[in-house]
């Protein structure tokens, strides 16, 4: 059961961005990815809080000029943006 809700988060949360402008938003806490065009901000929120183990306060989503998603994922106080990226392999 655990394994599928993994894969479930894996189909939402396609990539992380590694964008100077991405790498910058880490400083306030916050990580950039690219995601399913079909889901919405608490989709985002569970999927990623599932999959990194770390508490989401707040996502904003965008459209892109190439008709791609982009979430910026704010994570709660208690939780680094920056080791995540890190574990990710942005840093």
């Amino acid at each position: 059961m655990h394994e599928k809700s993994e894969v479930e988060a894996a189909k939402i949360l396609l990539h992380p961005v590694g964008t100077e402008k991405a790498i910058r938003l880490l400083d306030q806490n916050k990580i950039v990815f690219i995601v399913d065009r079909r889901v919405n901000k608490p989709q985002i929120k569970l999927a990623f809080e599932s999959l990194f183990k770390v508490k989401v306060s707040k996502v904003n989503t965008e459209i892109t000029t190439k008709s791609t998603k982009k979430a910026y994922i704010k994570l709660h106080a208690d939780s680094s943006a920056v080791e995540v990226a890190t574990n990710l392999g942005l840093l």
